[in-house]
């Protein structure tokens, strides 16, 4: 009875902290696992086995991956595709790329990936189209085992609890009846977000430049004709032609071969001139997947008051200059001709001796800092990426090889290829999710061992006496959303798991409904910003208020839960 006690006591420990406290949720779960070791609870063996679990390493290698198919062309052509049509069109075409994208690796991933993609778009403010791209990322990620972090962590509980693993795709039908009716009511929905853009040139501190190709589908037409003036974030300052500078272009000017343009823009505008047809960046053919360094030139650099030609920069350095930032100032002339000075910000491509002499460098460079953004790969490695992740998921699919077999040598491959780097990696890990899913996992365990969770379902099913085992399935999906609004996915998922479970139990009735009411019911977050990950992701980005997720959030949450729970009983009976 004492075990119970003080499992409750952890239980609402951990729920009060999440509800009250701006502690991160990976230390309050680490610190509920360590109060249940040094209680007597838990022993070193079980603790370490949960965070061995086979489905939180799954997780663990998929996020990994992520960063390779984050810089494929895929992510580039959904960019294209989401710059053309209405708004409804447009909502209609990122929701279902966004769905299919989030299906097979991670929903958060695919997030990060898209998001640069949505503010690059010219035609909607990002304001109009982040929030519907986080709620189709939630969509999709319920079509697989695999789409998001929840499902994985859910069947680490199911595995736990001695039943079978969840099927690849088990949730699938119910999945893409959710994705439907989601899309088909977020349409109209969208009109109603705010349209915040940010198309002012005070922030766009980078000098970039790029040169029009022979035969590039930009020669011949005029600066408006080819939407040169309608980037965002994006500012065509000057053209030089056979080396005579050509400032103030006027929309009509026409552009012809061998024209260099200088752009204006943040550190996002070089993967937008990589995604112009015709257009070359300055250093465009030692780009192939990098992820960008940006460096500030000390005062004792031996290439200050030199251009990047005259100092031979990339032979010395191994290191290309792709953007270059002075304060706020209006650089002018070529990006190879521009003379550096003390203080000045070079955004890089690095080759492996840069990153190697990193330390030897600190006289030329006075801080050194790796950027999230990265070139994007080649046609070649774009398509071996996408091809050998296929395979992983193929091969697991037919039983040829584990999941977890297929992405460690996928990983290892990639690594072998140069495609992702050790310090790639290791600033990707997701040390927060190992360490909740972990403590969430030995919680769980003590919830089920203890007979507390039992005791809690036997409540549910007192309480909703007369509804019989549809009230307790309904019981079970709302306790799951209303943890996933007011604290995290992950911890509504551990949280409602062992009571869910007990529940189907003491109903003396397959499982498997309760588990898809919690693994539905924990994806369920679309009214508030919290309680999902890819919702926080955008709610700065898109600058948005609390009002416009309760807006848009509450019809999306009540056709999900209606479809949800109509469909659970037909696929998954009693």
């Amino acid at each position: 009875m004492w075990e119970q006690g003080l499992v409750l006591a952890i239980l609402l420990g951990i729920v009060t902290c999440l509800l009250v406290t701006r502690i991160k949720p990976s230390f309050i779960f680490a610190g509920a696992a360590f109060v249940a070791f040094m209680s007597g609870m838990m022993d070193v063996n079980a603790l370490a086995s949960n965070f061995t679990n086979t489905s939180l390493l799954t997780l663990v290698l998929l996020i990994l991956a992520s960063s390779a198919l984050e810089k494929t062309r895929l992510v580039s052509w959904v960019s294209r595709n989401i710059s053309e049509g209405n708004l409804g069109t447009v909502v209609a075409k990122l929701g279902l790329s966004t769905a299919f994208l989030s299906s097979f690796t991670n929903n958060t991933a695919v997030v990060v990936s898209l998001i640069g993609a949505i503010k690059r778009n010219q035609q909607h403010a990002p304001s109009k189209l982040l929030i519907p791209l986080s709620y189709t990322a939630i969509f999709g990620g319920t079509l697989t085992l695999i789409g998001t972090s929840t499902n994985l962590i859910i069947n680490s509980f199911v595995e736990d609890a001695g039943l079978p693993s969840l099927n690849f795709f088990a949730p699938s039908l119910i999945g893409l009846a959710v994705l439907v009716g989601g899309v088909i009511i977020l349409i109209p929905l969208s009109y109603l977000l705010p349209s915040y853009d940010e198309q002012g040139q005070d922030d766009l501190p980078y000098f970039l430049e790029a040169i029009v190709e022979p035969g590039s589908p930009l020669v011949g037409h005029s600066i408006a004709e080819n939407n040169l003036r309608a980037l965002r974030k994006l500012f065509l300052a000057e053209v030089n032609r056979d080396g005579e500078s050509v400032p103030s272009v006027g929309p009509d000017f026409v552009l012809q071969a061998r024209d260099r343009l200088l752009f204006c823009g943040d550190v996002e505008s070089v993967s937008t001139l990589q995604e112009i047809q015709g257009l070359t960046l300055f250093g465009q053919h030692h780009l192939n997947g990098q992820n960008f360094v940006e460096v500030v030139v000390s005062s004792s650099a031996s290439f200050c008051n030199k251009t990047l030609k005259s100092s031979r920069f990339r032979d010395r350095f191994d290191a290309v200059v792709v953007a270059i930032r002075r304060g706020h100032e209006r650089l002018e002339g070529g990006l190879g001709n521009i003379t550096l000075t003390a203080g000045d910000t070079l955004v890089l491509v690095p080759g492996k001796r840069f990153d190697a002499q990193r330390s030897a460098n600190s006289r030329e460079f006075v801080l050194i800092n790796d950027l999230d953004s990265s070139a994007k790969l080649d046609t070649t490695k774009s398509t071996l990426v996408l091809v050998g992740f296929a395979a992983v998921i193929g091969a697991s699919l037919l039983g040829v090889m584990p999941i977890i077999k297929g992405l460690l040598a996928y990983l290892l491959l990639l690594f072998v290829f140069g495609i992702v780097h050790v310090g790639e990696l290791r600033r990707r890990f997701p040390v927060d999710i190992v360490v909740i899913v972990g403590s969430a996992l030995s919680i769980a365990q003590l919830m089920i061992s203890s007979g507390l969770s039992e005791r809690m379902g036997q409540m549910f099913i007192q309480a909703f006496n007369g509804w019989g085992v549809v009230g307790g399935l309904i019981a079970t999906y709302l306790v799951t959303l209303v943890l996933t609004e007011l604290i995290t996915n992950n911890a509504a998922a551990a949280l409602a798991f062992p009571i869910g479970y007990s529940m189907a139990v003491g109903y003396g009735v397959d499982p498997m409904p309760f588990i898809m009411a919690v693994l539905f019911g924990a994806s369920a977050s679309f009214i508030s910003p919290y309680g999902y990950q890819t919702n926080l992701l955008v709610y700065s980005v898109g600058n948005y208020k609390l009002s416009d997720y309760v807006r848009v959030g509450i019809p999306i949450s009540l056709v999900y839960s209606v479809l949800v729970l109509t469909l659970i009983p037909v696929f998954f009976p009693f």
